[in-house]
Protein backbone atom coordinates (compact mmCIF):
# COMPACT_ATOMS: atom_id res chain seq x y z
CA UNK A 1 0.00 0.00 0.00
CA UNK A 2 1.07 3.47 -0.43
CA UNK A 3 3.87 4.93 2.03
CA UNK A 4 4.33 8.68 3.35
CA UNK A 5 7.12 9.61 5.00
CA UNK A 6 6.85 12.66 7.50
CA UNK A 7 10.08 13.86 7.98
CA UNK A 8 9.85 16.39 11.03
CA UNK A 9 12.35 19.53 9.76
CA UNK A 10 11.84 21.77 12.15
CA UNK A 11 14.50 23.89 14.11
CA UNK A 12 14.52 21.37 17.01
CA UNK A 13 15.88 18.66 14.61
CA UNK A 14 18.93 20.63 14.30
CA UNK A 15 19.82 19.65 18.14
CA UNK A 16 23.01 17.41 18.53
CA UNK A 17 23.05 13.77 20.33
CA UNK A 18 24.33 14.03 23.48
CA UNK A 19 26.35 10.50 23.74
CA UNK A 20 29.11 9.21 25.74
CA UNK A 21 32.60 8.72 24.12
CA UNK A 22 32.48 5.26 25.53
CA UNK A 23 29.80 4.10 24.00
CA UNK A 24 30.73 5.73 20.79
CA UNK A 25 33.60 3.76 20.87
CA UNK A 26 31.49 0.57 21.65
CA UNK A 27 29.64 1.44 18.69
CA UNK A 28 32.37 1.60 16.17
CA UNK A 29 32.29 5.50 16.61
CA UNK A 30 29.43 6.43 14.66
CA UNK A 31 28.52 9.35 16.67
CA UNK A 32 30.10 11.14 14.21
CA UNK A 33 27.32 13.42 11.66
CA UNK A 34 28.27 14.51 7.96
CA UNK A 35 31.53 16.06 7.31
CA UNK A 36 32.90 14.80 11.08
CA UNK A 37 30.62 17.35 13.00
CA UNK A 38 28.23 16.23 15.75
CA UNK A 39 25.33 13.50 15.08
CA UNK A 40 22.29 15.83 14.89
CA UNK A 41 18.85 14.77 15.57
CA UNK A 42 18.43 15.49 11.53
CA UNK A 43 20.79 12.71 10.41
CA UNK A 44 18.88 10.01 12.91
CA UNK A 45 15.89 10.58 10.76
CA UNK A 46 17.65 10.64 7.64
CA UNK A 47 19.56 7.05 8.97
CA UNK A 48 15.57 6.10 9.87
CA UNK A 49 14.28 7.11 6.29
CA UNK A 50 16.91 5.48 4.75
CA UNK A 51 16.50 1.99 6.52
CA UNK A 52 12.91 2.09 5.86
CA UNK A 53 13.50 2.24 1.89
CA UNK A 54 16.20 -0.13 2.02
CA UNK A 55 13.81 -2.71 3.51
CA UNK A 56 11.10 -1.99 0.89
CA UNK A 57 13.74 -2.25 -1.78
CA UNK A 58 14.48 -5.99 0.14
CA UNK A 59 10.88 -7.02 0.59
CA UNK A 60 8.34 -4.94 -1.94
CA UNK A 61 9.86 -3.52 -4.82
CA UNK A 62 6.41 -2.40 -5.84
CA UNK A 63 5.51 -0.14 -2.83
CA UNK A 64 4.93 3.32 -3.48
CA UNK A 65 6.72 6.07 -1.22
CA UNK A 66 6.26 9.64 -0.80
CA UNK A 67 8.27 11.89 1.15
CA UNK A 68 6.76 14.83 3.04
CA UNK A 69 8.76 17.39 4.64
CA UNK A 70 6.64 19.79 7.55
CA UNK A 71 7.50 22.44 10.29
CA UNK A 72 4.55 24.66 10.40
CA UNK A 73 4.11 24.42 6.99
CA UNK A 74 4.33 21.57 4.69
CA UNK A 75 5.67 20.40 1.66
CA UNK A 76 5.20 16.91 -0.95
CA UNK A 77 9.30 16.86 -1.53
CA UNK A 78 9.37 13.85 -3.58
CA UNK A 79 5.74 12.48 -5.17
CA UNK A 80 5.10 8.69 -5.01
CA UNK A 81 7.78 6.69 -6.69
CA UNK A 82 9.70 3.46 -6.48
CA UNK A 83 12.69 4.92 -6.86
CA UNK A 84 13.94 5.13 -4.16
CA UNK A 85 17.30 6.66 -4.47
CA UNK A 86 15.25 9.57 -5.58
CA UNK A 87 14.06 9.88 -1.62
CA UNK A 88 17.23 9.21 -0.06
CA UNK A 89 19.02 12.24 -2.29
CA UNK A 90 16.07 14.39 -1.68
CA UNK A 91 16.21 13.40 2.79
CA UNK A 92 20.38 14.46 2.32
CA UNK A 93 19.37 17.79 1.45
CA UNK A 94 16.38 18.80 3.27
CA UNK A 95 16.92 22.30 5.05
CA UNK A 96 16.01 23.89 8.28
CA UNK A 97 12.78 25.58 9.00
CA UNK A 98 10.58 27.11 11.80
CA UNK A 99 8.44 25.48 14.40
CA UNK A 100 6.53 22.36 14.05
CA UNK A 101 2.94 21.38 13.42
CA UNK A 102 1.95 17.86 13.20
CA UNK A 103 -1.60 18.10 12.53
CA UNK A 104 -1.29 20.55 9.85
CA UNK A 105 1.09 17.92 8.49
CA UNK A 106 -1.46 15.33 8.91
CA UNK A 107 -3.85 16.89 7.37
CA UNK A 108 -2.25 17.91 4.30
CA UNK A 109 -0.70 14.42 3.86
CA UNK A 110 -4.45 12.92 3.53
CA UNK A 111 -5.44 15.60 1.28
CA UNK A 112 -2.43 14.31 -1.31
CA UNK A 113 -3.49 10.69 -0.55
CA UNK A 114 -6.95 11.61 -1.45
CA UNK A 115 -5.95 12.82 -5.07
CA UNK A 116 -3.93 10.32 -5.93
CA UNK A 117 -5.32 7.61 -4.37
CA UNK A 118 -8.85 8.54 -3.83
CA UNK A 119 -10.63 7.78 -0.67
CA UNK A 120 -10.35 4.16 0.03
CA UNK A 121 -7.06 2.73 -0.52
CA UNK A 122 -5.17 2.49 2.37
CA UNK A 123 -1.86 3.57 3.23
CA UNK A 124 0.77 3.60 5.92
CA UNK A 125 1.86 7.25 7.47
CA UNK A 126 5.17 7.20 9.39
CA UNK A 127 6.57 10.27 11.11
CA UNK A 128 10.03 11.09 12.05
CA UNK A 129 10.21 13.71 14.41
CA UNK A 130 12.42 14.52 17.76
CA UNK A 131 9.31 13.89 20.05
CA UNK A 132 8.29 17.52 20.74
CA UNK A 133 5.07 18.54 19.18
CA UNK A 134 6.07 22.33 19.10
CA UNK A 135 4.36 25.64 20.93
CA UNK A 136 1.23 25.20 22.40
CA UNK A 137 0.87 21.69 23.10
CA UNK A 138 -1.93 22.15 25.90
CA UNK A 139 -4.24 24.15 23.05
CA UNK A 140 -3.30 20.76 21.07
CA UNK A 141 -4.45 18.44 23.64
CA UNK A 142 -7.68 20.28 24.19
CA UNK A 143 -8.58 20.52 20.56
CA UNK A 144 -8.20 16.57 20.06
CA UNK A 145 -10.42 15.83 23.17
CA UNK A 146 -13.37 17.48 22.85
CA UNK A 147 -15.68 17.41 19.79
CA UNK A 148 -13.14 19.46 17.39
CA UNK A 149 -11.60 15.65 17.52
CA UNK A 150 -13.97 14.81 15.11
CA UNK A 151 -12.98 17.03 12.48
CA UNK A 152 -9.61 15.58 12.21
CA UNK A 153 -9.46 11.92 13.25
CA UNK A 154 -9.81 9.40 11.98
CA UNK A 155 -8.24 10.47 9.41
CA UNK A 156 -10.38 10.74 5.78
CA UNK A 157 -8.60 8.19 4.51
CA UNK A 158 -7.96 4.49 6.20
CA UNK A 159 -4.36 4.65 7.46
CA UNK A 160 -2.09 3.51 9.90
CA UNK A 161 -0.19 6.32 12.09
CA UNK A 162 2.99 4.86 13.34
CA UNK A 163 4.78 7.75 14.96
CA UNK A 164 8.65 7.80 15.39
CA UNK A 165 9.90 9.68 18.27
CA UNK A 166 13.72 9.85 18.02
CA UNK A 167 14.63 11.33 21.62
CA UNK A 168 15.37 9.54 24.96
CA UNK A 169 12.92 8.09 27.12
CA UNK A 170 13.84 10.27 29.36
CA UNK A 171 13.48 13.21 27.41
CA UNK A 172 11.56 16.20 29.01
CA UNK A 173 10.01 17.17 25.71
CA UNK A 174 9.05 13.51 24.99
CA UNK A 175 7.41 12.75 28.03
CA UNK A 176 4.85 16.41 27.71
CA UNK A 177 4.27 15.53 23.95
CA UNK A 178 3.98 11.97 24.17
CA UNK A 179 -0.09 12.36 25.64
CA UNK A 180 -0.38 14.37 22.21
CA UNK A 181 1.04 11.72 20.09
CA UNK A 182 -0.65 8.65 21.61
CA UNK A 183 -4.42 10.29 21.28
CA UNK A 184 -3.57 11.09 17.64
CA UNK A 185 -2.96 7.49 17.15
CA UNK A 186 -6.14 6.47 19.57
CA UNK A 187 -8.64 9.05 17.71
CA UNK A 188 -7.32 7.33 14.33
CA UNK A 189 -7.73 3.46 15.52
CA UNK A 190 -4.75 2.69 13.68
CA UNK A 191 -1.05 2.48 14.51
CA UNK A 192 1.35 3.34 17.44
CA UNK A 193 4.20 5.21 18.77
CA UNK A 194 7.25 4.34 19.05
CA UNK A 195 10.15 5.23 21.42
CA UNK A 196 13.58 4.00 21.43
CA UNK A 197 14.88 2.23 24.60
CA UNK A 198 17.62 4.01 26.70
CA UNK A 199 19.40 6.93 25.23
CA UNK A 200 19.35 7.98 21.83
CA UNK A 201 22.20 6.73 19.64
CA UNK A 202 22.83 5.63 16.39
CA UNK A 203 22.23 1.78 17.27
CA UNK A 204 19.05 2.86 19.30
CA UNK A 205 17.55 4.20 16.34
CA UNK A 206 18.42 1.20 14.21
CA UNK A 207 16.88 -0.91 16.31
CA UNK A 208 14.12 1.19 17.11
CA UNK A 209 13.56 0.69 13.09
CA UNK A 210 13.71 -3.05 13.55
CA UNK A 211 10.88 -2.98 15.55
CA UNK A 212 8.92 -0.34 13.19
CA UNK A 213 9.54 -2.66 10.35
CA UNK A 214 9.16 -5.85 12.09
CA UNK A 215 5.48 -4.92 12.92
CA UNK A 216 4.18 -2.36 10.36
CA UNK A 217 6.26 -3.38 6.71
CA UNK A 218 6.50 -7.13 7.01
CA UNK A 219 6.27 -8.95 3.98
CA UNK A 220 3.62 -11.70 3.76
CA UNK A 221 4.56 -15.35 3.20
CA UNK A 222 1.65 -18.23 2.78
CA UNK A 223 0.48 -21.14 1.09
CA UNK A 224 -1.50 -21.32 -1.54
CA UNK A 225 -3.63 -24.49 -1.35
CA UNK A 226 -5.91 -25.64 -5.03
CA UNK A 227 -7.01 -29.48 -4.16
CA UNK A 228 -3.83 -31.73 -3.21
CA UNK A 229 -1.67 -28.90 -5.10
CA UNK A 230 0.43 -25.90 -3.15
CA UNK A 231 2.33 -23.66 -3.33
CA UNK A 232 4.72 -20.74 -1.66
CA UNK A 233 2.61 -17.00 -2.17
CA UNK A 234 3.22 -13.59 -1.03
CA UNK A 235 0.28 -10.58 -1.57
CA UNK A 236 1.69 -7.15 -2.56
CA UNK A 237 1.01 -4.92 -0.84
CA UNK A 238 0.52 -7.58 2.81
CA UNK A 239 -2.83 -7.61 3.93
CA UNK A 240 -3.72 -5.68 6.93
CA UNK A 241 -5.89 -6.74 9.78
CA UNK A 242 -9.13 -6.20 9.36
CA UNK A 243 -10.65 -3.79 12.09
CA UNK A 244 -14.36 -3.39 12.48
CA UNK A 245 -16.44 0.47 12.86
CA UNK A 246 -16.04 1.64 15.98
CA UNK A 247 -19.31 2.60 17.46
CA UNK A 248 -20.85 5.76 16.34
CA UNK A 249 -19.53 5.41 12.80
CA UNK A 250 -22.29 3.75 10.06
CA UNK A 251 -21.32 1.52 8.16
CA UNK A 252 -23.27 -1.33 6.68
CA UNK A 253 -21.10 -4.57 7.23
CA UNK A 254 -21.57 -3.10 11.09
CA UNK A 255 -25.13 -4.18 11.32
CA UNK A 256 -24.50 -7.46 9.37
CA UNK A 257 -25.40 -10.74 11.09
CA UNK A 258 -22.09 -12.22 9.77
CA UNK A 259 -19.67 -8.99 11.12
CA UNK A 260 -16.64 -9.33 13.80
CA UNK A 261 -16.51 -7.90 16.72
CA UNK A 262 -12.82 -8.13 16.93
CA UNK A 263 -9.63 -7.74 14.72
CA UNK A 264 -9.19 -10.09 11.95
CA UNK A 265 -6.04 -11.43 10.49
CA UNK A 266 -5.72 -12.69 7.21
CA UNK A 267 -4.60 -16.83 7.46
CA UNK A 268 -1.45 -17.89 6.18
CA UNK A 269 -3.16 -20.53 4.28
CA UNK A 270 -5.10 -19.40 1.56
CA UNK A 271 -7.75 -22.11 0.34
CA UNK A 272 -9.07 -22.54 -3.19
CA UNK A 273 -12.91 -23.67 -2.54
CA UNK A 274 -14.36 -23.66 -6.09
CA UNK A 275 -14.77 -21.90 -9.04
CA UNK A 276 -17.02 -19.18 -10.35
CA UNK A 277 -18.05 -17.61 -13.45
CA UNK A 278 -17.28 -13.85 -13.81
CA UNK A 279 -20.79 -13.04 -15.12
CA UNK A 280 -22.25 -14.81 -11.43
CA UNK A 281 -19.62 -13.08 -9.68
CA UNK A 282 -20.02 -9.28 -11.74
CA UNK A 283 -17.60 -6.80 -9.47
CA UNK A 284 -18.07 -7.73 -6.03
CA UNK A 285 -17.40 -5.19 -3.14
CA UNK A 286 -13.34 -5.26 -1.84
CA UNK A 287 -11.89 -4.73 1.70
CA UNK A 288 -8.53 -4.84 0.01
CA UNK A 289 -6.95 -6.06 -3.32
CA UNK A 290 -3.33 -7.18 -3.66
CA UNK A 291 -1.00 -9.15 -6.22
CA UNK A 292 -0.40 -12.62 -5.43
CA UNK A 293 3.15 -13.78 -6.78
CA UNK A 294 5.24 -16.79 -6.35
CA UNK A 295 7.69 -16.96 -3.76
CA UNK A 296 11.18 -17.63 -5.36
CA UNK A 297 13.59 -19.73 -4.16
CA UNK A 298 15.83 -17.25 -2.55
CA UNK A 299 13.00 -15.38 -1.08
CA UNK A 300 12.04 -19.19 0.70
CA UNK A 301 13.35 -18.44 4.01
CA UNK A 302 12.75 -15.68 6.71
CA UNK A 303 14.29 -12.55 6.05
CA UNK A 304 16.00 -10.81 8.77
CA UNK A 305 15.72 -7.67 10.30
CA UNK A 306 19.14 -6.83 9.33
CA UNK A 307 20.76 -5.36 13.20
CA UNK A 308 22.81 -3.01 11.07
CA UNK A 309 22.76 -1.44 7.56
CA UNK A 310 25.82 -2.82 6.77
CA UNK A 311 25.37 -6.14 6.89
CA UNK A 312 22.07 -5.95 4.89
CA UNK A 313 23.84 -4.13 2.12
CA UNK A 314 26.89 -6.39 1.77
CA UNK A 315 24.24 -9.48 1.95
CA UNK A 316 22.46 -7.69 -1.04
CA UNK A 317 25.33 -7.04 -3.08
CA UNK A 318 26.60 -10.35 -2.63
CA UNK A 319 23.42 -12.06 -3.03
CA UNK A 320 22.94 -10.28 -6.71
CA UNK A 321 24.28 -12.69 -9.00
CA UNK A 322 23.03 -15.24 -7.09
CA UNK A 323 19.54 -13.73 -7.89
CA UNK A 324 19.59 -13.78 -10.96
CA UNK A 325 20.97 -17.11 -11.34
CA UNK A 326 17.71 -18.45 -9.11
CA UNK A 327 15.72 -16.13 -11.30
CA UNK A 328 16.09 -17.97 -14.66
CA UNK A 329 15.76 -21.38 -12.81
CA UNK A 330 12.52 -20.06 -11.35
CA UNK A 331 11.36 -19.82 -15.30
CA UNK A 332 12.14 -23.29 -16.09
CA UNK A 333 10.09 -24.32 -12.99
CA UNK A 334 6.02 -25.39 -13.13
CA UNK A 335 3.84 -23.19 -10.52
CA UNK A 336 0.56 -23.63 -9.37
CA UNK A 337 0.13 -19.75 -9.66
CA UNK A 338 0.67 -19.72 -13.41
CA UNK A 339 -1.72 -23.00 -13.95
CA UNK A 340 -4.21 -21.23 -12.03
CA UNK A 341 -3.76 -17.90 -14.16
CA UNK A 342 -3.93 -19.60 -17.35
CA UNK A 343 -6.99 -21.39 -16.29
CA UNK A 344 -8.94 -18.87 -15.03
CA UNK A 345 -8.15 -16.32 -18.31
CA UNK A 346 -8.81 -18.65 -20.57
CA UNK A 347 -12.10 -20.03 -18.88
CA UNK A 348 -13.52 -16.66 -18.35
CA UNK A 349 -14.04 -17.79 -14.40
CA UNK A 350 -12.30 -16.50 -11.14
CA UNK A 351 -11.74 -18.92 -7.69
CA UNK A 352 -13.10 -18.59 -4.60
CA UNK A 353 -10.92 -18.62 -1.92
CA UNK A 354 -11.11 -18.67 1.75
CA UNK A 355 -8.00 -16.42 3.72
CA UNK A 356 -9.55 -17.13 7.32
CA UNK A 357 -12.54 -18.71 9.39
CA UNK A 358 -15.84 -17.15 7.66
CA UNK A 359 -13.46 -14.42 5.30
CA UNK A 360 -13.49 -15.07 1.74
CA UNK A 361 -11.91 -13.67 -1.52
CA UNK A 362 -11.63 -14.03 -5.24
CA UNK A 363 -8.70 -14.65 -7.02
CA UNK A 364 -8.55 -13.49 -10.86
CA UNK A 365 -6.69 -12.50 -14.07
CA UNK A 366 -6.68 -8.54 -14.63
CA UNK A 367 -4.78 -6.98 -17.12
CA UNK A 368 -4.33 -3.33 -17.99
CA UNK A 369 -3.32 -4.08 -20.95
CA UNK A 370 -3.11 -6.63 -23.95
CA UNK A 371 -0.11 -7.63 -23.25
CA UNK A 372 1.04 -8.60 -19.60
CA UNK A 373 -2.21 -9.67 -16.97
CA UNK A 374 -1.46 -10.46 -13.23
CA UNK A 375 -3.03 -12.70 -10.91
CA UNK A 376 -4.94 -10.87 -8.30
CA UNK A 377 -6.60 -10.99 -5.27
CA UNK A 378 -9.67 -9.51 -3.36
CA UNK A 379 -11.00 -9.78 -0.16
CA UNK A 380 -14.11 -9.51 1.36
CA UNK A 381 -14.92 -8.03 4.50
CA UNK A 382 -15.65 -10.67 7.06
CA UNK A 383 -18.57 -12.63 6.79
CA UNK A 384 -20.50 -15.57 4.64
CA UNK A 385 -23.07 -12.64 3.57
CA UNK A 386 -20.99 -10.32 2.26
CA UNK A 387 -22.16 -10.55 -1.31
CA UNK A 388 -25.90 -10.33 -1.80
CA UNK A 389 -26.47 -11.92 -5.39
CA UNK A 390 -24.08 -15.16 -4.48
CA UNK A 391 -26.24 -15.98 -0.82
CA UNK A 392 -24.01 -17.14 1.95
CA UNK A 393 -20.92 -18.05 0.51
CA UNK A 394 -20.38 -21.08 3.08
CA UNK A 395 -23.17 -22.60 1.09
CA UNK A 396 -21.93 -22.62 -2.47
CA UNK A 397 -21.51 -26.40 -3.56
CA UNK A 398 -20.57 -28.03 -6.73
CA UNK A 399 -23.24 -27.09 -9.61
CA UNK A 400 -23.32 -30.64 -10.84
CA UNK A 401 -24.49 -31.58 -7.27
CA UNK A 402 -27.96 -29.61 -8.25
CA UNK A 403 -31.18 -32.02 -9.93
CA UNK A 404 -30.34 -29.46 -12.93
CA UNK A 405 -27.24 -28.19 -13.69
CA UNK A 406 -27.90 -24.91 -14.55
CA UNK A 407 -24.41 -24.47 -16.90
CA UNK A 408 -25.13 -27.62 -19.24
CA UNK A 409 -29.48 -27.84 -19.22
CA UNK A 410 -30.07 -24.75 -21.88
CA UNK A 411 -33.79 -24.26 -20.41
CA UNK A 412 -32.07 -24.56 -16.69
CA UNK A 413 -32.86 -21.28 -14.29
CA UNK A 414 -29.57 -19.60 -13.78
CA UNK A 415 -27.95 -19.96 -10.13
CA UNK A 416 -27.55 -16.11 -9.57
CA UNK A 417 -28.37 -13.80 -8.39
CA UNK A 418 -29.83 -15.37 -5.08
CA UNK A 419 -33.00 -14.25 -4.80
CA UNK A 420 -33.67 -12.52 -1.06
CA UNK A 421 -37.07 -13.11 0.21
CA UNK A 422 -36.63 -8.95 1.69
CA UNK A 423 -38.20 -6.80 -0.44
CA UNK A 424 -35.80 -3.78 -1.11
CA UNK A 425 -36.33 -0.17 -0.84
CA UNK A 426 -34.68 1.01 -3.86
CA UNK A 427 -36.69 -1.72 -6.19
CA UNK A 428 -39.66 0.57 -6.16
CA UNK A 429 -39.92 3.21 -8.25
CA UNK A 430 -39.52 6.90 -6.53
CA UNK A 431 -39.87 10.22 -7.95
CA UNK A 432 -37.16 12.89 -7.70
CA UNK A 433 -37.43 16.12 -8.22
CA UNK A 434 -33.91 17.25 -7.42
CA UNK A 435 -33.79 20.27 -10.45
CA UNK A 436 -36.80 21.71 -12.16
CA UNK A 437 -36.26 19.78 -14.97
CA UNK A 438 -37.52 16.80 -13.11
CA UNK A 439 -40.67 18.28 -12.43
CA UNK A 440 -41.85 20.04 -15.37
CA UNK A 441 -40.91 16.68 -17.61
CA UNK A 442 -43.50 14.98 -14.98
CA UNK A 443 -46.00 17.65 -15.62
CA UNK A 444 -45.57 17.49 -19.34
CA UNK A 445 -45.95 13.77 -19.78
CA UNK A 446 -49.12 14.12 -17.80
CA UNK A 447 -50.51 16.59 -20.49
CA UNK A 448 -49.56 15.04 -23.25
CA UNK A 449 -52.13 11.77 -21.95
CA UNK A 450 -54.64 14.60 -21.74
CA UNK A 451 -54.71 15.30 -25.06
CA UNK A 452 -55.15 12.12 -26.06
CA UNK A 453 -57.58 11.32 -23.73
CA UNK A 454 -60.04 8.95 -23.71
CA UNK A 455 -57.70 6.30 -25.48
CA UNK A 456 -54.58 7.20 -23.31
CA UNK A 457 -56.98 7.01 -19.92
CA UNK A 458 -55.06 4.39 -18.21
CA UNK A 459 -51.75 5.70 -18.74
CA UNK A 460 -53.15 9.71 -17.95
CA UNK A 461 -53.99 8.28 -14.17
CA UNK A 462 -50.70 6.41 -13.40
CA UNK A 463 -48.77 9.31 -14.14
CA UNK A 464 -51.62 11.86 -12.86
CA UNK A 465 -51.36 9.21 -9.92
CA UNK A 466 -47.62 9.47 -9.26
CA UNK A 467 -47.01 12.41 -9.28
CA UNK A 468 -50.15 12.82 -7.24
CA UNK A 469 -48.41 10.61 -4.21
CA UNK A 470 -44.68 12.27 -4.69
CA UNK A 471 -46.24 15.63 -3.91
CA UNK A 472 -48.42 14.19 -1.02
CA UNK A 473 -44.90 12.50 0.28
CA UNK A 474 -42.57 15.61 -0.89
CA UNK A 475 -45.87 17.95 1.47
CA UNK A 476 -45.59 19.46 -1.51
CA UNK A 477 -49.79 20.35 -1.76
CA UNK A 478 -49.55 23.49 -3.73
CA UNK A 479 -48.36 21.54 -7.03
CA UNK A 480 -51.25 19.76 -6.74
CA UNK A 481 -53.33 22.91 -6.99
CA UNK A 482 -51.03 23.61 -9.92
CA UNK A 483 -51.60 20.63 -11.98
CA UNK A 484 -55.47 21.01 -11.47
CA UNK A 485 -55.30 24.45 -12.96
CA UNK A 486 -53.19 23.20 -15.86
CA UNK A 487 -55.99 20.48 -16.66
CA UNK A 488 -58.50 22.77 -15.55
CA UNK A 489 -57.35 25.51 -18.79
CA UNK A 490 -56.69 22.21 -20.88
CA UNK A 491 -59.98 21.21 -21.18
CA UNK A 492 -61.38 24.82 -22.17
CA UNK A 493 -58.91 24.51 -25.14
CA UNK A 494 -59.85 21.08 -26.01
CA UNK A 495 -61.22 21.25 -29.97
CA UNK A 496 -64.63 20.78 -31.29
CA UNK A 497 -63.79 17.38 -32.55
CA UNK A 498 -62.59 15.85 -28.95
CA UNK A 499 -65.07 12.85 -27.38
CA UNK A 500 -66.56 14.57 -24.96
CA UNK A 501 -65.00 11.92 -22.65
CA UNK A 502 -61.83 13.70 -22.41
CA UNK A 503 -63.76 16.73 -20.82
CA UNK A 504 -65.20 14.87 -18.17
CA UNK A 505 -62.39 12.94 -17.60
CA UNK A 506 -60.58 16.11 -16.78
CA UNK A 507 -63.05 17.54 -14.55
CA UNK A 508 -63.35 14.71 -12.79
CA UNK A 509 -59.44 14.67 -11.89
CA UNK A 510 -59.52 18.61 -11.28
CA UNK A 511 -61.70 17.91 -8.66
CA UNK A 512 -60.38 14.99 -7.07
CA UNK A 513 -56.88 16.78 -6.89
CA UNK A 514 -58.34 19.89 -5.69
CA UNK A 515 -59.84 17.52 -2.66
CA UNK A 516 -56.63 15.99 -1.94
CA UNK A 517 -54.42 19.71 -1.70
CA UNK A 518 -57.97 20.95 0.52
CA UNK A 519 -57.53 18.15 2.37
CA UNK A 520 -53.63 17.85 2.89
CA UNK A 521 -53.60 21.86 3.94
CA UNK A 522 -55.89 21.56 6.32
CA UNK A 523 -54.06 20.67 9.74
CA UNK A 524 -56.51 20.00 11.71
CA UNK A 525 -58.34 17.30 8.91
CA UNK A 526 -57.43 13.39 10.35
CA UNK A 527 -59.74 12.49 7.36
CA UNK A 528 -57.43 9.83 4.65
CA UNK A 529 -59.91 9.12 2.33
CA UNK A 530 -58.36 11.38 -0.19
CA UNK A 531 -55.07 9.85 -0.38
CA UNK A 532 -55.94 7.07 -1.77
CA UNK A 533 -55.19 6.69 -5.85
CA UNK A 534 -57.34 8.60 -7.98
CA UNK A 535 -60.03 6.08 -10.26
CA UNK A 536 -61.09 6.83 -13.76
CA UNK A 537 -64.14 8.07 -14.02
CA UNK A 538 -66.97 5.36 -15.40
CA UNK A 539 -68.52 6.58 -18.72
CA UNK A 540 -69.70 3.23 -19.87
CA UNK A 541 -72.61 2.19 -17.91
CA UNK A 542 -73.59 -0.61 -20.52
CA UNK A 543 -70.57 -3.10 -19.63
CA UNK A 544 -69.72 -4.86 -16.84
CA UNK A 545 -66.57 -2.98 -15.87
Amino acid sequence: MPTVVLLDVSFSMCRPVPQDCKKEEEDGGGGGGAGGGPLLKKNLAAIACCQLLDHLQHTNKLEFVSLIIYSSLYEVLVGFTRDYSSIKKAVMQVGDYDKTSLLGALTGAVQYCKEEWGNGTPCQFVVLTDGSAGVGQGALLRAVSGPRAQQNFPLAVPATLDIVCLASADDTALLSSLPLYQRYVELNGQGSVHVPQGKLSRKSTTELMNEVLKSQFSPYRGTLHCGSLSTAVTLSPPPQAYIPPREGLSNSSSNSSSAVSSKELVSREIVVMGFLAIVDVSSPPAYSRHLLLPLQKGDMSNISNGNNNQAATAENNSGAGSDEESGTDDGKTPSLCVLIHGGLKKEGMVALCQVATNWYGILYSWSDNKKKSNLLLSIFRPGVDVIPWLGKLDELGPATSLPINPYTAPDGPPPFPVKSGEKRSYNQACVVWVRSGGLQSDVQKILRHARKLPDKTNSFYKELNRVRRAALQYGFPALLLGVCSVLEREALTLPATAQPEGAMQLQHACAALRATADSAMDATNTDNKHHSNIPPLKTNFASQD
